[in-house]
């Protein structure tokens, strides 16, 4: 199980017998952009949904919120591909600790990749194209 994570998070990973196959990584940066993406892998069936909640107890207490599952299939594999994205990210991300701190996460092998800049660099292109009347 991978989580992301923007804020607060009290779950506690890698723990033996109770969360040892949760990880969770916070990505911090330039943006506060934060997707509220949810994705199920339902035995090979995956399931995706879109909303406006952060899984918060106020969310749901003091404030009118929405998911919506995503049945289209491009548009599935679109969010599914930002969720990608996000756990490449290996510039603004911090992966949280069994103590709930959090380390740097490492790069290895890998060539520094950031979420928050590849959706900068789409952003021309994507408002070009838009024509909303």
């Amino acid at each position: 199980i991978k989580l992301i994570v923007r804020g607060i998070c009290c779950l506690r990973p890698g723990r033996k017998g109770l969360s040892e196959n949760i990880t969770v990584c916070s990505i911090v940066g330039n943006y506060l952009e934060h997707s509220r993406i949810y994705y199920f892998h339902n035995n090979g069936d995956p399931k995706v949904y879109g909303g406006s909640a952060d899984m918060m107890v106020r969310s749901f207490e003091r404030r009118l919120e929405s998911l919506f599952l995503i049945v289209d299939e491009t548009l599935k594999k679109q969010v599914m591909n930002i969720l990608r994205y996000n756990l490449r990210d290996n510039v603004n991300s911090y992966i949280m600790n069994e103590d709930s701190t959090y380390s740097i996460r490492e790069k290895g092998e890998m060539e520094p990749f950031s979420i928050h800049e590849e959706f900068y660099k789409l952003t021309p292109e994507i408002i070009d194209d838009v024509k909303l009347f």
